[in-house]
């Protein structure tokens, strides 16, 4: 299963040393892409193979921090509706809850260092990889395969950085002399059509294969369901459709419900690795890269004595008791065990765990915090519920509620359903909907499928639409505009909160960058 790890650790050592180093970093010269790295196939997989690991994914799968979690869940903190018990001493945290960033901008520096380094040496090794590969004498192929992930993960970075900080440089070359290094701010909308045109090629290249029978390497199917994020942040909703039909009928499918405790689709989501839900995932395992301290997130601060294996537990991220509102009481999601759980007995010892607050079981692994204390569990980076959510709602935007957008939205409602009704018996009771409350039925359906997976606060830029959770009526959840919208944590969104600031130290280092509105340049 784990295939290719091991050849990412040993063919990627050169690859660190040299290619893969950042060209804004304060010695730039020592950080230039070395093209003499490019000179056999094995270089050439080496510097591709980098990119699974490093760059924006890093944002999603850095679990290595007892008492933060991977900083993709920071911005889900923006709503209010989710916290860390640790804020007190990670800043960041409260400074988003409490929608603060804008006169703290400096105690961010750091962290917005780390993502803007990180994505642009993801860029500047796929810049290299595109540029040499077709100079190597190797099989045709597979030179073209290797061009196709380094252009999805290009693409991956860029699309994250404009998320998180709007205009930024843009470059396709790789920087091998230390020249025109300091880049001013480019539009987003040029950014976005080379996100495009790298992921459009990607899955003309790529093998239509599922991602874990394609040794987890890059799909046409991962790249499609990148292309259709991008399509709907653009709101270009009938491209996005047609993108996402290509996954649609992939074959991949969702998980099935042996029962509704241990056995559900939920808890194989937890626990294993080879589901064909799975349509691009980050590679875990227990010999070379474990998942660090994610398992600990399922448990707060007073079950330190519950196992051996860690040395703390820590609530890094994890909802209040308002945002699991968004369930209704029959939903098998909102179910102990499923993605929540309020209690836990050690089978080893019969030492109990208990708390009022949910903890997040959708991240407990219970080998590695019984005996390992290595996390295995690979992290689902695209999974094919969400493919579905996305396919009714871009229909729905750009066709209408047609039948064949109410079937997608009601296979995820039925698998939730503990009522025993089928997906023919949930799409008749979604026909009726009008536009707009399809719409919104399919943005509900994401908070309660994806609630621990950081994907709600992308929806609600995309959307420019703030999910109003009723703190009295399970199920119920209106919408309202983002931008005078009050979070749960009673504070209200700002324009400037729908950006994160540059870093003071990026800006000091590079004068021709500007700073977002809102945020300091000290």
């Amino acid at each position: 299963m784990k295939n290719i790890l091991t050849t990412i650790v040993i063919a990627g050592i050169g690859c660190t040393i040299t290619a893969c180093s950042s060209f804004l970093d304060e010695e730039p010269k020592s950080k230039l892409t070395n093209v003499d790295y490019y000179k056999t196939e094995a270089q050439a997989q080496a510097n591709v193979n980098y990119l699974y690991r490093n760059g924006a994914i890093q944002c999603y799968t850095d679990f290595s921090h007892w008492n933060i979690s991977t900083f993709a869940s920071i911005p889900e903190e923006l709503t209010g509706y989710f916290s860390n018990s640790s804020e007190g001493q990670e800043f960041i945290c409260k400074y988003s809850r409490e929608l603060t960033r804008q006169s703290n901008t400096m105690i961010l520096s750091s962290t917005m260092d780390n993502i803007w380094d990180n994505c642009y040496k993801g860029i500047n090794v796929a810049n290299g990889a595109i540029k040499h590969i077709p100079e190597i004498a190797m099989d045709e192929s597979t030179a073209n395969r290797l061009i196709a992930e380094a252009k999805f993960f290009r693409a991956f970075n860029y699309f994250y950085l404009v998320k998180t900080f709007g205009d930024v440089p843009f470059y396709t070359e790789p920087y091998e002399a230390a020249e025109n290094m300091e880049l001013p701010r480019t539009e987003t909308s040029t950014i976005y059509a080379q996100i495009e045109k790298d992921l459009n090629e990607a899955i003309e290249v790529l093998p239509a294969a599922k991602f874990t029978e394609n040794g987890f390497r890059i799909t046409k199917y991962a790249a499609a369901m990148a292309l259709t994020d991008v399509y709907m942040y653009e709101h270009k909703y009938s491209e996005a459709a047609n993108t996402i039909r290509i996954v649609i009928n992939s074959g991949h499918s969702l998980a099935t419900n042996d029962d509704m405790y241990l056995n559900s689709a939920y808890n194989k989501l937890r626990t294993m690795d080879d589901l064909d839900e799975t349509i691009y995932s980050f590679e875990f395992d227990a010999t070379i890269t474990s998942s660090g301290n994610l398992t600990t997130y399922s448990f707060d601060g007073t079950a330190n004595n519950l196992f051996s294996t860690y040395v703390t537990s820590a609530r890094t991220h994890g909802p209040l008791d308002r945002y699991l509102n968004v369930y209704k009481k029959n939903d098998l999601r909102i179910q102990p065990n499923q993605f929540f759980h309020w209690e836990y007995t050690n089978p080893n010892t019969g030492a109990k765990w208990s708390s009022e607050l949910a903890g997040c079981w959708y991240y407990f692994d219970e080998e590695a915090m019984l005996s390992t204390g290595k996390g295995t569990k690979d992290w689902n980076i695209y999974r094919y519920a969400e493919a579905l959510l996305d396919a009714a709602e871009s229909i729905a935007q750009s066709e209408g509620v047609t039948s064949e957008a109410v079937n997608y939205l009601a296979q995820v409602q039925a698998r939730a359903n503990m009522e025993g009704k089928s997906v023919d018996q949930i799409a008749q009771e979604l026909q009726s909907l009008s536009k707009d409350a399809f719409i919104q039925t399919c943005w509900t359906e994401r908070l309660r499928e994806m609630p621990l997976e950081f994907k709600m606060w992308d929806m609600c830029i995309r959307t420019g639409m703030f999910p109003d959770i009723s703190e009295t009526t399970p199920g119920e959840v209106s919408y309202v505009p983002l931008v005078g919208a009050t979070n749960a944590s009673g504070a209200t969104f700002k324009e400037s909160d729908l950006l994160w600031p540059i870093s003071v130290n990026e800006i000091q280092r590079n004068p021709n960058l500007t700073q977002n509105p809102g945020y300091s340049n000290q």
